[in-house]
Formats: structure tokens, sequence, C-alpha cells
């Protein structure tokens, strides 16, 4: 059903939101935590769109009101979750789809970030601690520019990691703080290269910043 769902969107949403990714080659084969910032409500959808896995993504329950939306967002691989509390049923829900060797996609920043120059947010400890629960190596990902109507969306995929130094600790917050750290460094690195990146191709066609 999502392979059929994806085909009937993707054209129009590639039309209306046309998307550039970069690093698609650094997606490991098997079970991996993408980690993404979080720029507005279509991150996801944008990226889900364009590539051809299916993978799963933690959403916010406020999303799933629409019965049609709802519908929708299941199809595509979105795991409802109340930010309000410890819902445990959702990280059961992320828990297993790691354990079927799928992806997972997991917005560290827990909110979308509203700044005009993005800047990465305090990276919450949910993302931290999954991966070492379950061992999973994680794959930072960045989107250079909001996706807008008809403006193209810039995405890199960096080289995945682990965060194996943990792995049998007690996870204690000192513990997933650091732990978050090391998540929010590399998605702040990848940020840069994404910046050079994609700047310096708009500067060499002579065209300005996104």
């Amino acid at each position: 059903m999502f392979h059929f769902i994806r085909g009937l969107a993707y054209l129009p949403m590639a039309m209306v939101y046309p998307t550039k990714i970069v690093g698609r080659k650094n997606l490991p084969k098997g079970k991996a935590i993408i980690t993404m910032n979080h720029t507005s409500n279509l991150d996801a959808i944008v990226f889900l769109l364009n590539t051809y896995e299916k993978k799963y993504f933690l959403a916010k329950k406020e999303l799933f009101k629409s019965k049609a939306r709802s519908w929708f967002l299941k199809k595509m691989g979105a795991i409802k979750i109340d930010r309000a509390s410890a819902d445990v049923n959702a990280i059961k829900e992320a828990f297993s789809v790691l354990k079927a060797g799928k992806k997972l996609v997991i917005f560290p920043e827990g909110t979308r970030n509203k700044s005009d120059d993005l800047a990465l947010q305090e990276v919450k400890h949910g993302a931290a601690m999954i991966a070492i629960k379950t061992k999973t190596p994680i794959v930072p990902l960045w989107i250079n520019n909001r996706p807008k109507s008809f403006r193209m969306t810039k995405i890199l995929i960096g080289k995945p990691y682990e965060l194996s130094e943990f792995y049998g600790q007690k996870l204690t917050d000192e513990v997933l703080g650091k732990a978050s750290e090391i998540i929010a460094e590399k998605l702040n690195e990848l940020k840069e290269e994404a910046k050079k990146m994609f700047n310096k191709k708009e500067r060499k066609n002579g065209k300005a910043k996104v």
C-alpha cells in the first residue's frame, strides 16, 4: 500500500515541492535511525516521497485529528506520539520498527524550528535513548531550507555513526545528555557542509540564497 500511495502522491508533490537529495548512498541497508532537523510539518513527507524504501517516523498526535490525514500519515509510516507525556506505546512501536530491521525517522529537536537561520535547537534525549537501547546506527540528515511551494528543497544525508561507547551503560540523564551532544554535533557539522555545498552552487549560478 505504501508504494502505491507514494506513486500517486509523488508527482503532484514533486511539482509543488521539488526536492534535491544528496548523499543517498549514506543510507545503510537494514535498520537505522535518521535524525532530521525539523523545519515544517512537511519535512518527513517530502523526504519519504523522494526515497523508495518505506521508513517510519514519529509524528505529533495533533496531526492525526483529520481522518483523511490520519489515514495518509499512517500509510506513509507515521507513529503517533503524545509529546506532552512519556508515550510508552509510541516508544514500543519505534523499538519494534528497528527490531524488524527497518528505518525510523526522528526529529531530535522535538518541535519545529521557526528561526530564520534554522540554528539547531536543543536536542532532546529520545533519539539517543532509542539508538543506544536498540544498538542502531544513526544517519544525520539536514534540510537546508524549509519546504516551500515551487521552490527547491535541498537535503543532505550524512554518513552513519553509532553511539557504541554508551552501549551497556545505565542511561542516566548525564549519559543521555552526552550522547545527545554527539547527535547535535553531527547535525551541526552536516548543516555547515550543506550550507557550503548548496550555497556555493547557488552563488556559482548567480542565484540568491534560499
